[in-house]
């Protein structure tokens, strides 16, 4: 695969995953009611996110309620939410820097060694806002986890387990990184930069044998 292909599927893979990662924020199952146990499964569904939580029920009406106050939330649902914002930011600036470095782009097409640092630089975005996607889901399901788990008077029937935003945040984890990484390997090896030097010089050596 060429470099300017590298760096478009990078750059696609990068793409996909923030605007999963974007989706993932914003979706309110990132856990959802537990059905596991004996009971009769109940005929209202409730799912919790890091914005609203929301309840379903079997006749498709949904009703959803923004979280009341920040400062009373849990300690991982404000951790999460601040990861989430970071990954989002870290994003986006990587959109707009990769766009300038990329091959197929025509802006700082006369400096080709910059033009891939640049690619680089927006790789690293991406690759840290996947980081952080990737840490903001992880410490939720551990949460959820834990509460399922561990010894309680509430019947497992009524705990919480995972919602699907946890496995497309997952999934826009693993795309941006990939893309990021992809996009990386736009780094100018030392023999371009010695062709580049050698185009450089070629011409005044030449005037000075004329």
């Amino acid at each position: 695969m060429g470099g300017g292909a590298r760096e478009l599927c990078g750059y696609l893979a990068a793409l996909a995953g923030w605007v999963s990662a974007l989706a993932a924020a914003v979706l309110p199952q990132w856990r959802q009611s537990s059905y596991a146990g004996d009971a009769i499964i109940t005929a209202v569904g409730l799912h919790e996110g890091l914005w609203m939580s929301c309840a379903a029920q079997s006749t498709g009406q949904v009703q959803c309620r923004l979280h009341d106050s920040l400062l009373s939330l849990d300690v991982h649902i404000q951790t999460s939410r601040a990861l989430m914002v970071i990954s989002l930011l870290l994003g986006f600036f990587g959109i707009i820097v990769s766009v300038v470095g990329m091959k197929c782009t025509k802006v700082g097409e006369e400096d080709p060694v910059t033009k891939s640092r640049i690619a680089v630089a927006g790789g690293v975005l991406f690759i840290l806002s996947g980081l952080c996607s990737l840490s903001a889901v992880s410490l939720y399901a551990t949460q959820v986890t834990y509460e399922f788990f561990r010894e309680s008077a509430v019947p497992i029937n009524a705990r919480y387990e995972f919602g699907s935003a946890l496995f497309v945040g997952w999934g826009a984890a693993g795309l941006s990184m990939l893309g990021g990484s992809l996009l990386c390997c736009s780094c100018p090896a030392k023999e371009r930069r010695a062709q580049q030097y050698h185009r450089q010089t070629q011409p005044s050596t030449s005037r000075e044998y004329v």
